[in-house]
């Protein structure tokens, strides 16, 4: 079974709060590490994610713990990086074996063909966004943020990042948002799947023979991509952990 999840925003809220959804997060990986070949995590799984040579963000404990705990039950895990969890640099490759995917991927399924992106970039509107991706992301950007004191770089990328949130949950992204447009033309390219998050929307469009899933956020009411070498399916995550 290959599973899909995106846009946890762990750390967005307050730290009582945020106990109560990692321990739904938590809860889920473990049930579907009884079935689990593969997950896809698809970006935007941490609200802000900084790391220093030897520091990285405590309050994501439970949640690395449990990546690691499916890492040595030989489940492969594929991280693709988001636009708030974009501080990635070797801790989950040394100490977790989690490749960090800075790109869209693309990936054969039981016969499907998978296109796998966070699906930032990707609207109409993106341009500005694209621009400041590149600056944020750059070699020097990082080493200039590395320079700060990781209490107030953490601080920072979390003041940050809860900003950036409420800008894409007030855009506009208009009649056609563009991500279903170039979901349509990778359909149209051969692919069977094209998965993305980052709109905040779950949506299940099919397309000819093919489909595109947006696995929305873990706000409302938190779902999941599940691909059982026939059907994908998004699973609501209260309804399949009570069952």
């Amino acid at each position: 079974m290959i599973y899909f999840i995106s846009d946890v925003h762990l750390g967005y809220y307050k730290r009582e709060r945020e106990i109560e959804r990692e321990e739904l997060l938590v809860a889920l990986l473990n049930r579907i590490s009884e079935d689990c070949d593969t997950l896809f995590i698809v970006g935007d799984l941490f609200d802000y994610w900084f790391e220093y040579k030897k520091v990285i963000p405590k309050s994501f404990l439970r949640t690395l713990a449990t990546l690691y705990q499916m890492r040595n039950r030989g489940i492969k895990i594929e991280y693709i990086m988001g636009n708030h969890d974009f501080g990635h640099i070797d801790f989950f490759e040394l100490e977790l074996g989690i490749h960090i995917y800075k790109d869209d991927i693309e990936r054969n399924l039981f016969g499907k063909r998978f296109y796998i992106s966070h699906g930032d970039g990707k609207a109409h509107n993106d341009g500005p966004y694209l621009f400041l991706k590149k600056v944020l992301r750059s070699p020097f950007s990082m080493k200039l943020y590395q320079k700060l004191h990781p209490d107030f770089g953490i601080r920072l990328a979390s003041g940050s990042s809860k900003k950036s949130r409420t800008y894409t949950d007030k855009k506009d992204y208009g009649m056609s948002d563009g991500m279903i447009e170039f979901a349509e033309k990778r359909i149209s390219e051969g692919f069977d799947y094209v998965v993305m998050g980052h709109r905040h929307r779950q949506i299940f469009h099919r397309f000819n023979k093919g489909a595109y899933i947006n696995l929305g956020d873990w706000f409302s009411n938190p779902a999941f991509g599940r691909f059982d070498g026939t059907e994908f399916s998004l699973v609501h995550v209260n309804e399949f952990l009570s069952q």
